[in-house]
């Protein structure tokens, strides 16, 4: 099987949460070295720091606990002058790195992160929120694994992480899909050489002193006419076919579904 296909469970398509335990050290640590992440990181901090990195201030001492570790995964850069940490961490730092901590209900909040490679979500509109409401947009997904989310959060302890993978489709290769750029959709004609398959690859990662849970995201892009070439390619056609119509609406496949079914 290949690293593609394990993307795609077998059976139609569903929402689940499959977790693989690993050592936190090799997703954190730095992987690209020709040093473009990390400019192109640094490059959207500066143009929209709002955007892209905020601290609450329950998310304080998640951040500096993992700031700690992360001393050991990444190597010290200079800093940027008037840039506050969060700021600078972001700029540092090659993946995306969000920050959880339950409340006094027991709910996990999204307390802050740097978020430079969002697909399609804003950081500035989920912040303090709980994972109910920041998985409420996707259709489906709160009443499949809504609870199970919750659930293992609270019973994560400190030491390994867990991974995970979520993917999308794109028609572009930019990092970076903040909704508010408002980058097209995919439209037809379907051309497989200008569309990306996108994975998330994802980490959560329990602090021990805090109590709170590190949420980091690698992005990965796959074009599709590689893809179709690959044994992926009957697991994402499956997919298609059997995402229910809200899922691909919200996925914004809606208009390609058909003609990418019958291309894969």
């Amino acid at each position: 099987m290949s690293a593609l296909a394990e993307l795609f469970p077998s059976g139609d398509f569903r929402f689940h949460l499959t977790l693989r335990r690993q050592e936190p050290d090799g997703f954190f640590r730095p992987h690209d070295p020709s040093g473009e992440v990390i400019a192109e990181r640094r490059r959207w901090l500066a143009a929209e720091p709002g955007r892209h990195a905020a601290l609450l201030p329950d998310g304080i001492p998640v951040f500096e606990e993992f700031s700690a570790l992360a001393a050991e995964w990444a190597p010290p850069v200079p800093g940027i002058p008037g840039w506050d940490a969060i700021h600078q961490a972001g700029a540092r730092w090659e993946p995306d790195i969000l920050f959880l901590r339950a409340d006094a209900a027991g709910q996990f909040r999204l307390q802050g992160g740097a978020l430079c490679f969002p697909t399609g979500w804003a950081l500035e509109e989920k912040l303090g929120q709980t994972l109910d409401f920041i998985h409420g947009p996707v259709p489906g997904l709160n009443a499949a694994i809504g609870g199970p989310i919750q659930q293992f959060l609270g019973r994560m302890k400190p030491g390994g992480a867990f991974f995970r993978d979520n993917w999308g489709i794109a028609a572009s290769d930019e990092l970076n899909l903040h909704p508010a750029r408002r980058l097209a959709a995919p439209t037809l004609p379907v051309d497989m050489e200008r569309l990306w398959l996108r994975v998330e690859h994802q980490v959560l990662l329990a602090l021990p002193q805090s109590g709170g849970i590190v949420f980091g995201i690698r992005i990965a892009r796959h074009r599709l006419d590689t893809v179709a070439r690959d044994p992926a390619a009957a697991g994402l056609r499956q997919a298609l076919e059997t995402m229910p119509a809200a899922v691909a609406a919200y996925k914004r496949l809606e208009a390609i579904r058909a003609e990418l079914i019958r291309r894969l």
